[in-house]
């Protein structure tokens, strides 16, 4: 027998843009971007969520005048794709399907690039598709939500659900660059609002004492989407999850340990139970609850800290329990999160404020009191 052992590494590097207007034509972001490929024209396809068109119904125009006025850097592909928002861009293959044809249709190739204007769920479905057409499409992506912006935008991950299951397809593809802009967040309903900031939360509690005091001396200004304080959050929850991609030493989560899914276990399947009725972020503020209460309950941290974050999450908007918990086999949930993470169980738990550990056991007898605490002192409605 004989063997040969191949070892290359790659390196990745992408630039997070934070800006306002991006298609005003004084604004340079965008072709500055795309002249990191080489001083000629680009072409540049757009897909864009429904939902973000339906709240600026001028932006494909702006963009048109913006590529017009850099014609020597942009050869913009028109119609754009017009993607249905939310989960069901990520449940129908039709999205993705309409990609491909587009694509193929507009001759894009590896050296074009398709810039996706949307929030979490649009990006984390055309991302696949940019990544599995001709093996790899250039994605600049826009987020236009809060958890875009903060988290789910700025990672290296892209899936689409299949067989029920959330993000069962998927790539660990980093993007060509990210454009954050803080303009377009300002149409958004006040849930999707609020939604992102559990995010900050969780990434503070486990990451980032000062951080979490800053959260939690800012509530107030943060529920009333105070423009200077929600740019701060989100470029400060945005540096801590792009340090930790950076530097975890596992960027696409060859082990099972996710430090970053910090009351996720049970947010997932929330999300499902309430046939996502509760938004992504809703549903983590009650994850990092629950786990926040039983990190209290096994004695990892104290009762004043989990108080201080009970009451900023609750200041900023959220609810701490849903009638989904009444639906909640923790049991199966813990199982379909160590499928989930493809390992061992692993969860993130606080050891201290900006301090958490990973755990490969839960006592679920606990946990269920814990939901039922919850449960009983902040009443689901």
């Amino acid at each position: 027998m004989s063997q040969i052992i191949q070892r290359f590494s790659v390196s990745y590097e992408f630039p997070v843009s934070f800006t306002r207007h991006t298609f005003a034509v004084e604004n340079p972001v965008l072709c500055d971007l795309l002249r990191r490929a080489g001083n000629k024209e680009h072409k540049l396809f757009p897909v864009v969520d429904a939902d973000v068109l339906k709240n600026h119904p001028h932006m494909l125009d702006e963009l048109e005048e913006y590529a017009r006025c850099h014609s020597d850097t942009i050869n913009l592909i028109l119609p754009p794709l017009v993607v249905r928002s939310g989960e069901l861009c990520k449940n129908d293959p039709q999205e993705v399907q309409e990609f491909y044809r587009l694509t193929q249709d507009y001759k894009i190739d590896r050296h074009s690039f398709v810039l996706v204007i949307g929030g979490g769920s649009v990006l984390d479905a055309m991302g696949y598709a940019a990544a599995t057409a001709h093996r790899g499409i250039r994605l600049i992506r826009m987020p236009t939500t809060v958890l875009g912006q903060n988290d789910a935008g700025i990672g290296v991950k892209n899936a689409v659900n299949f067989l029920g299951r959330k993000n069962y397809l998927g790539t660990f593809v980093p993007p060509y660059a990210v454009i954050n802009d803080f303009a377009l967040l300002q149409t958004l309903p006040k849930r999707d609002q609020r939604a992102g900031i559990a995010e900050a939360v969780k990434v503070a509690l486990i990451k980032d004492a000062e951080f979490f005091d800053w959260l939690f001396d800012n509530r107030q200004l943060l529920a009333e989407f105070d423009e200077d304080a929600v740019a701060y959050m989100i470029r400060r929850c945005a540096e801590l999850h792009l340090h930790h991609i950076a530097t975890s030493g596992d960027p696409f989560e060859y082990g099972s340990a996710r430090p970053l899914d910090f009351g996720h276990w049970s947010a997932h399947r929330l999300e499902e139970l309430s046939h996502h009725d509760l938004r992504h972020g809703e549903a983590v503020a009650i994850g990092i609850a629950l786990d926040s209460l039983y990190s209290a309950q096994m004695g990892f941290i104290s009762t004043a800290l989990q108080q201080k974050i009970f009451t900023t999450l609750q200041d900023l908007g959220f609810a701490l329990s849903h009638s989904a918990f009444t639906q909640l086999d923790i049991h199966k949930a813990l199982q379909d999160f160590r499928e989930h993470l493809g390992g061992e169980l692993c969860i993130t738990l606080l050891t201290g404020e900006g301090q958490a550990a990973q755990f490969n056991e839960i006592d679920e007898t606990v946990m269920q009191r814990c939901i039922d605490t919850l449960l009983r002192d902040f009443p689901a409605h």
